[in-house]
């Protein structure tokens, strides 16, 4: 009788590198998401495919062996929704690292799911072109993981996330057939759009091996802004009118917990008396940049900044932004971090951030809000001591006050980073009216269950 592990190689066979070294398992069970709160199970086999049809042969023996499998790219996730599942086979798409082809005539590339977003941005600029998503993690995250959470970033304000950036996918189905969907058309209204549905599916509808992606020309130098605010209302009132009046290419925003944070971590001689900073760039060109830097100014301003800086050098624009970049990196040096991923209608980002307050006040925690203020996407950030187990009950209430208070005003409980495990019942509760037709879109896809399930909101 054959054991379990020749049993897997055998079924394996022709699906890339197969893993069955228990410390290298350990290394593929779980992303970044919740240290200590989230358990992930122990995957039973890691297969590490480099082509299409190595996944199409994964995917069969996971079907004949009725072996539940886990898509992951870098494991950089916030939500949980690579952690492994107990027996599953992790499919890591991390091999899958090819830039196939830039287009630079009809403004696109077409790349496998492991290509770094840093390194699609940096080969397309070679051609004086941009891949516009830029998630906070662009340089270890992968295109395949940016696509199966909408990942968005600091540019999204103007040029939008992940799913306005696609054309094309190959995706393999459950049955492990291979097909294309989208076209590198810039229009297309030919049956549903299924790019669109399985952008943002989190590995439970199909496994994503390559993308095509829009590109755009590489936009002039940015002109940047940093204000800090006394007030938070202030701050609220200026991200309004910006919005009302101009589309700046990145509009974000820290409150004085995370100010704080960065500047323990880095001293910049941050201004520890403002609620809040707000942190602009405009890369309109030089002329029509400088005259929308100006106005946003003039906006901060009139609605109470303390401090206003402005720069048109790339250099000291990029010193200005080091702050923000930094906001989640200095909340994690002071303990263990609980970050959240809302989002509210932009009138209500003023609202949110004071309830913010309120709930860090009423559950004894510290929370640094930061995010992406010209959207509404907002990260707040429970930071507590996981070896307390008061301290965690207590950040676990407040990060449920969180999500409801974003429901409570009309948002979402994820703008970007995904439901994953994380928030699977919170996302049950804000989908109540359409989650059984979402389970029938799910059961079409995947009848028999086996694609990173337990994961999503499904």
């Amino acid at each position: 009788m054959m054991s379990d592990s020749e049993v897997l190689l055998r079924a394996l066979a022709g699906a890339g590198d197969v893993v069955l070294d228990r410390d290298v398992l350990e290394s593929y069970r779980q992303d970044h998401a919740a240290p200590g709160l989230l358990t992930p199970g122990v995957p039973a086999v890691v297969v590490r495919p480099r082509s299409t049809a190595q996944v199409q042969a994964a995917v069969r023996a996971a079907a004949d062996l009725a072996m539940p499998i886990v898509p992951r790219g870098a494991g950089s996730g916030l939500s949980g929704g690579a952690n492994a599942i107990d027996g599953c086979i992790v499919l890591s798409l991390e091999a899958m690292a090819g830039i196939l082809e830039v287009d630079a005539d009809g403004l696109s590339a077409t790349v496998e799911a492991g290509v770094l977003n840093a390194a699609l941005r940096t080969a397309v600029a070679e051609d004086g072109l941009l891949y516009a998503p830029d998630p906070a993690s662009y340089e270890f995250s992968t295109i395949g993981g940016n696509v199966a959470t909408n990942a968005g970033g600091l540019c999204c304000v103007k040029y939008g996330v992940t799913r306005d950036a696609l054309l094309a996918l190959e995706v393999v189905l459950a049955d492990g057939r291979a097909v294309r969907v989208g076209h590198a058309t810039r229009k297309d209204v030919a049956g549903y759009d299924l790019v669109s549905l399985l952008c943002g599916s989190e590995g439970t509808l199909g496994i994503v091996t390559t993308a095509t992606v829009r590109l755009l020309p590489l936009p002039p130098i940015a002109q940047t802004l940093a204000a800090s605010f006394p007030r938070l209302d202030g701050a609220g009132d200026a991200v309004a009118r910006i919005c009302r009046r101009h589309r700046p290419s990145m509009l974000e925003i820290m409150d004085r917990t995370t100010i704080a944070a960065v500047e323990a971590l880095e001293p910049m001689e941050l201004d520890l008396e403002a609620e809040a900073m707000l942190f602009a760039r405009s890369d309109a060109g030089r002329v029509e940049g400088a005259e929308e830097i100006a106005a946003i100014a003039a906006i901060c301003e009139a609605a109470g900044a303390s401090i206003v800086v402005t720069t048109d050098e790339e250099a000291e624009g990029r010193m200005l932004m080091a702050a923000r970049r930094l906001a989640f990196t200095a909340l994690e040096r002071s303990g263990t971090t609980l970050l959240d991923d809302i989002a509210v209608p932009l009138p209500c980002v003023p609202t949110l951030l004071r309830g913010i307050e309120a709930i860090a006040d009423e559950h004894g925690v510290v929370i640094g809000t930061f995010g992406h203020a010209g959207d509404g996407n907002m990260h707040p950030t429970v930071v507590y001591d996981r070896d307390d187990p008061v301290a965690v009950a207590q950040a676990h209430s407040a990060f449920d006050a969180i999500l409801a208070l974003a429901g409570e005003l009309g948002g979402t409980v994820t703008g970007e980073h995904g439901v994953g495990v994380l928030k699977r019942d919170a996302a049950q509760r804000a989908l109540a009216d359409t989650l059984e037709l979402q389970r029938a879109i799910k059961h079409a896809f995947d009848p028999t269950g086996l694609l990173n399930p337990g994961k999503g909101h499904v």
